[in-house]
Order: C-alpha cells, then structure tokens, then sequence
C-alpha cells in the first residue's frame, strides 16, 4: 500500500499541474489541449527530442538528489544551484588546464593547458573534480550548521550569490575566449568530453548533446536509495530527520 501511495502521489502532482496549467491557457484564449501537445511532442515526439530532454534533466537529477539526502536528514539543502556552479566550473578549469590544445569559438587553435591527459584518466578527474568541490560548498553550512546552528536555508541562499559571483567573476576575466559576447568558459579539451549516447543508438543525432552523464545519474539515484535505506548511516540519516531528540536518545549525533 505504501509503495501505491508513492507512486500515486507524484501522478496525481502532474496531474494537478496539467489540469491547473490547463485552466490558465484557456483563461487566456488558447486551446489548453493544443498547449499541451506542442509540451510533450517537442519534449517525447522524436528520438532527438527525448535526447534533449534528458540532457536537461541531467543536472536537475544529480541536484535533486543533493537536496533529498539533505531533506531526508531534516535539512532543506537551497545551495544546490551554488554548489552546481561550482562543481561545473572547476571541472571546466580541469578539463581547460589537462585537456590539451582546444579550437576557441572563432575556429582558432588555443592551448589553455598545462598537459593534455588521456580520456580514460582526465574523465574520472572531471568527476572527482565536481563531486569534491560541490561537497566542499555544500559542507560550509553544514559545518555551521552542526557547530553554531546556523540556519541552512538562510546560509545556502546566501552562498549561492558568492560562488555565482566569484564563478562569473573568473569566467569573465580569466577563462572566457576574448571577444566572445557570452558569459562562459573556453571549450575544454577534447579528452575531457563524456562520449555522447548518440554514438550507441541508431537513429539519434550526432548533435544531440545527451551523454553518458545520464546514466552515471540513473545509476547515482540506485545508489543514494541504497544508501539512505540500507545502510547504517543512511538509516541515523533518515532517524535524525524524523526526530532529532529521539535519535540522539538512541544515540546517534545530530551534528
């Protein structure tokens, strides 16, 4: 009954939404009915289509699940958007600084880096890279949160204005192709792009920017419920964010 529940309860959300959704565009003179089939055909209607959305959701999974873990402890973690930025841009500086000669956006060959390393070395870095430097972040209102008792929300919000000043700060002054009018780093090199899920499904284009990234996320989500639910400190996790006066009775820490 429990596992009906939860897989209702997000069903009936999407539902609501559409139904909701619905009302307002007939409010304002459009076919709802047509809204909705121009939604889900530009998102499902085509194998490049769902390519594209799934490249999307890729980031919003990985940063959905930082904040549930955090939630499932009683914390409500708003600093993921922080935490992304600068998880991103030091895997853009690694992938700049170890990636080798890179052709800038005007065709012209660059060498921003240090040494260039082999795929199967400088990949796994990448990820290190993002998953060290998001915990980092992450771990300053947390420690002053167990130390002081700081509240998260207020510390995380005012966190992610920092590091996306301190990111767009860098980018613009130090990592951004000269004359380029957008706001973003050099290319990274060549060894340090994920191979792209097109190459293994027939009928998906090259252009098509979904990567292997996706299902390193479909398998994090495994993971994190493995965790949360099978291991000891997923389970003090979890008794802490039901009752923490309860759980340090039974002996677990808050902190």
């Amino acid at each position: 009954m429990k596992i009906l529940r939860e897989i209702l309860s997000p069903l009936i959300a999407v539902a609501a939404a559409f139904v909701v959704g619905g009302i307002i565009v007939l409010l304002i003179g459009d076919n709802p009915f047509h809204a909705f089939y121009e939604l889900t055909g530009n998102s499902f209607g085509s194998l490049d289509n769902l390519g594209y959305t799934l490249f999307l959701a890729t980031p919003l999974i990985f940063t959905g699940l930082a904040v549930a873990v955090a939630f499932r402890c009683g914390l409500l973690n708003i600093g993921a958007e922080g935490q992304l930025y600068a998880a991103a841009f030091m895997t853009a500086w690694i992938g700049l600084k170890l990636g080798g000669t890179i052709v800038d956006i005007f065709g012209k060959k660059e060498d921003w880096s240090w040494m260039s390393l082999p795929s199967f070395v400088l990949i796994p870095l990448c990820i290190l890279t993002a998953v060290l430097v998001g915990a980092i972040v992450g771990a300053i209102p947390g420690i002053l949160k167990a130390r002081f008792g700081s509240h998260e929300v207020i510390n995380t919000i005012m966190l992610n204005f920092i590091v996306i000043s301190m990111v767009s700060y860098f980018t613009q002054y130090y990592y951004k192709i000269p004359g380029d009018p957008i706001l973003q780093t050099a290319p990274i090199g060549e060894a340090a792009h994920i191979p792209r899920i097109s190459q293994f499904i027939p009928g998906m284009s090259d252009f098509v920017p979904l990567s292997v990234a996706f299902l390193i996320a479909i398998l994090m989500c495994v993971l994190v419920y493995i965790f949360l639910w099978k291991t000891k400190w997923g389970y003090e996790l979890r008794a802490v964010g039901e009752n923490p006066s309860a759980a340090e009775y039974g002996g677990i820490s808050p902190k």
